[in-house]
């Protein structure tokens, strides 16, 4: 069975953030990039139900694992200038 592939704006909707396009590039700059070793359920901005989450999320290997995953990358980048 093929799991579903979420975007940003469900992820982002799914941990209580603004889910439109400039609310989340807006978040991602605010916040990256993640110092290198550091997990995202980690990072010090979440809310201890959002880290909660996210990590158990990235533990069960759940359909929103894919999404998680390209925030983690995205949260690790330098941002370009």
């Amino acid at each position: 069975m093929e799991q579903p592939v979420h975007p940003f704006s469900e992820l982002f909707a799914q941990l209580g953030l603004a889910d439109d396009e400039a609310s989340i590039r807006s978040f991602i700059a605010t916040h990256a990039p993640l110092p290198e070793g550091m997990r995202l359920e980690e990072a010090p901005f979440w809310t201890p139900a959002q880290a909660q989450l996210l990590r158990e999320e990235r533990l069960e290997d759940a359909d929103w694992i894919v999404v998680i995953d390209q925030l983690n990358v995205a949260m690790h980048a330098t941002p370009q200038s």
